[in-house]
């Protein structure tokens, strides 16, 4: 397999002169600086001689001992309890979405059109079908769905046995059939995405910055090709470790299609899942890849964020890891419980809705 693994030596000469790099996102005199410093009260982590325990406490070494963490938020705009909402991502995003709901609130990426997907696991709801896990697999199905001269590739669908397909494009929890009923799950997802056009508040959660590309289709799919076609077709999939510059210029031409395609208000909060990897098919420990992949995403949602005024950076992903570790994972320390997505939810619906209309 081709490309470097992020253990091994990558850079030959580095840069010893900072000037050729690019230009630091932000830039303040040290005037701006110190206003900086004197208006934000969360900007001290620790100071001698101040209660440990005191539950009002603003210095941080105070707030991580709570069990939930609740960090200073600062949203750059407010969004309307009549806007409609639009939801894209992984499984951290459907919790999104039951949540915004849960408030009365239009959310119409959940469509009711997918309660009738019956999941292969009866406990699981059939909108997990529609989970996106990369900004690859995120960008497509906007382009696919927008873009009038974009159009889906429809080899790309993979044939399992004699009676199934596979849409890779798509995250498999519903049972496999057909071709036909394939495709009219694909033009339903289509369908439900077009409507994002008339959505004021989009939200884009971030999930995995490992991917898998159909190197026979020249596409990326949206997460591990089902594992029988590792047998059957061993050389059309290529496994890939993205980098900062990928999923960023991802973003961008996600923010593009929205500007050419979307509500002329459209405002889009970005958030990073706090949802770890379940495997790596990286040469790294399964916890360090997490770690670098939660990382990179998480600098690039902010560099994104820093670029527009319609798009702010919520911070789910700093609340779940810095809150009591026993009351917020499940016993697998990879999902979220519900009081936990509760207290994430209660905070953005505090923060970004205007609770005057």
């Amino acid at each position: 397999m081709s490309g470097a693994f992020l253990n091994e030596a990558t850079v030959a000469n580095p840069p010893s002169n900072c000037s050729v790099l690019r230009k630091s996102p932000c830039v303040a005199t040290a005037a701006e600086a110190m206003k900086n410093y004197l208006q934000n009260k969360a900007r001290t982590w620790y100071r001698e001689n101040v209660e440990t325990d005191d539950r009002d406490g603003k210095y941080a070494f105070q707030k991580l001992r709570e069990t939930w963490f609740t960090p200073q938020i600062q949203p750059k705009f407010k969004l309307r309890r009549d806007d409609k909402f639009y939801a894209i991502g992984s499984c951290f995003a459907r919790g999104l979405e039951n949540s915004l709901v849960g408030h009365k609130i239009a959310v119409e990426s959940a469509a009711p059109e997918f309660t009738r997907l019956q999941a292969a696991n009866k406990e699981r709801s059939g909108l997990g079908f529609t989970n996106k896990y990369n900004t690859y697999s995120m960008l497509n199905e906007l382009r696919w769905a927008l873009d009038p001269d974009a159009h889906f590739p429809r080899e790309s669908i993979v044939q399992l046995t004699n009676t199934t397909w596979y849409d890779p494009h798509t995250t498999p929890t519903l049972e496999f059939v057909g071709l036909e009923e394939t495709f009219e799950r694909r033009a339903l997802i289509q369908t439900v995405t077009r409507r994002i056009k008339d959505c004021r508040a989009v939200i884009l959660t971030l999930g995995l910055a490992e991917v898998w590309c159909d190197v026979k289709e020249d596409v990326f799919v949206n997460n591990t090709p089902i594992p029988s076609l590792f047998k059957t077709e061993p050389d059309r999939y290529e496994f890939h470790l993205t980098d900062f510059g990928e999923n960023l210029n991802n973003l961008e031409a996600m923010y593009a299609l929205l500007s050419q395609y979307g509500h002329p208000d459209f405002h889009i909060v970005v958030t990073v899942s706090p949802v770890p990897l379940m495997n790596t098919f990286s040469t790294m420990d399964i916890v360090v890849a997490n770690t670098w992949a939660k990382s990179l995403l998480r600098a690039v949602a902010q560099e994104w964020a820093g670029a527009h005024a319609n798009v702010d950076y919520f911070p789910s992903y700093e609340i779940v890891q810095n809150s009591d570790r026993s009351a917020v994972w499940e016993p697998d320390l990879r999902h979220v419980k519900g009081a936990g997505a509760l207290h994430i939810m209660e905070l953005f619906v505090q923060n970004y809705l205007d609770q005057h209309r």
